[in-house]
């Protein structure tokens, strides 16, 4: 039995704080889509790869923030990240990476490239 605990001690306490370390390092870590109030089929498709892809990789603990730069009511925001068109960033601290080029040229026709680059940006803002 003491065999059994120690072995089930031994593997087990490992992976949970790698669990633990995983959740805590994209603790922080934003994500905003900036668009305009009219939307093209593309616009609509960069939100829609991007929130697909942030759950399937994270769950609930990156949540896109999706807001029209057009709106009074985000001018705080669109003046603090200084917004003058459609973008999608990450944001964690005051570390900044913009992937909007990336997202227009491959959220319609190569999504997996679009989601490859999310799960790349938010591995290199841990």
């Amino acid at each position: 039995m003491k065999k059994i605990l120690f072995f089930a001690m031994f593997f087990l306490v490992p992976f949970f704080a790698a669990v633990a370390q995983e959740k805590s390092d994209i603790k922080g870590i934003e994500a905003y889509y900036f668009h305009n109030t009219r939307r093209c089929m593309t616009c609509n498709t960069v939100e829609k790869v991007t929130k697909e892809s942030l759950k399937e990789l994270y769950g609930d603990r990156i949540v896109l923030k999706s807001l029209e730069f057009e709106d009074k009511k985000n001018k705080a925001l669109v003046d603090k990240y200084k917004i003058e068109g459609q973008s999608l960033f990450f944001i964690k601290g005051d570390k900044k990476v913009d992937i909007t080029a990336d997202a227009f040229m491959n959220a319609v026709r190569r999504p997996e490239k679009l989601k490859e680059k999310i799960r790349d940006t938010v591995e290199s803002l841990k």
